[in-house]
């Protein structure tokens, strides 16, 4: 099977994919080199099963009939997001299946420029992308809170890389998720690789948050489930659930990932919750989700 017959066997026009990453080739060169050398963050071997140019790799999205996708660049120091967000306003501009994204960090004048790419009409980001694993930071670390706020009033989703998967850190996990949101819980929240592994705990948080959502990133394969464990079989009813309500979404974490695209695929076909569930995750909740 291929990611084209997968989408034609659902009668969907194609796939749309919100975790994808496309970066600066420096940035995407130092994110591939901690791949190959299994650094402190990655935790075990992960042989990249992608690696080209850009534009290769956005032909071998097209290929697999992948509609709309992400960049989320994500900043892991001090001074790097609006360079960051330069570049992915850019690669937007490029390749028009990519949606506008962008990312901040805890640090003097973050709420400014997120004001500024918010209310920008031209390159307006679509989607943040938020890593405290990487960044080494507390979502709710206070340099944030106002920048918090403008994106939860403006409802532009947020995909978050909290859970402590596949290195957990002091930053990770669901509790510092469950605060921010009692602080904003208007913020529209996508929980990247579905929580791994504190799968339970983000369910019931995207369960309790109407605007929380989760997506399917390198859960439920071989690779993933071998690392960090299966997705425990009893909370699979309440993932069918969230998935019909919309808030679940196809991510792969395209081109860093040591298997092909189609194992993501053949992952969630194989949890047997039905060729609607898979409509919606694969595209109508993606849909949504960007207009």
């Amino acid at each position: 099977m291929t990611p084209v017959e997968f989408a034609r066997a659902l009668g969907l026009p194609g796939l749309i994919d919100l975790h994808t990453h496309f970066l600066p080739p420096r940035v995407m060169a130092k994110v591939r080199a901690q791949f190959d050398a299994a650094g402190p963050l990655i935790g075990r071997p992960w042989p990249l099963h992608y690696r080209d140019d850009d534009d290769v790799l956005v032909d071998v999205l097209r290929s697999f009939g992948v509609r709309r996708f992400t960049a989320l660049p994500y900043a892991h120091r001090p001074g790097m997001a609006e360079f960051l967000n330069d570049w992915a306003a850019g690669f937007a501009e490029r390749v028009p299946e990519a949606a506008v994204c962008g990312t901040f960090f805890p640090e003097p004048g973050a709420a400014s420029y997120v004001a500024s790419r918010t209310a920008d009409s031209s390159h307006r980001v679509e989607v943040w992308k938020v890593h405290v694993q990487v960044g080494a930071f507390d979502v709710t670390d206070p340099l944030l809170d106002e920048a918090w706020g403008i994106v939860a009033d403006a409802g532009t989703p947020v995909v978050l890389h909290a859970g402590s998967g596949p290195v957990a850190t002091e930053h990770t996990g669901p509790a510092p998720v469950a605060a921010l949101l009692a602080r904003h819980p208007r913020l529209r929240l996508v929980i990247a690789h579905a929580g791994a592994p504190e799968y339970a705990e983000f369910l019931t948080l995207a369960e309790s948050h109407p605007r929380v959502a989760l997506d399917t990133t390198m859960a439920f394969t071989p690779f993933f489930e071998e690392m960090g464990g299966a997705y425990p079989g009893d909370l699979l009813p309440r993932l069918r659930d969230l998935g019909l309500a919309g808030r679940v979404h196809l991510g792969s974490d395209f081109p860093n990932i040591p298997y092909p695209y189609v194992v993501q695929l053949e992952a969630l076909e194989r949890l047997d919750l039905g060729e609607e569930w898979l409509r919606a995750v694969c595209w109508d909740s993606s849909a949504a989700l960007l207009g």
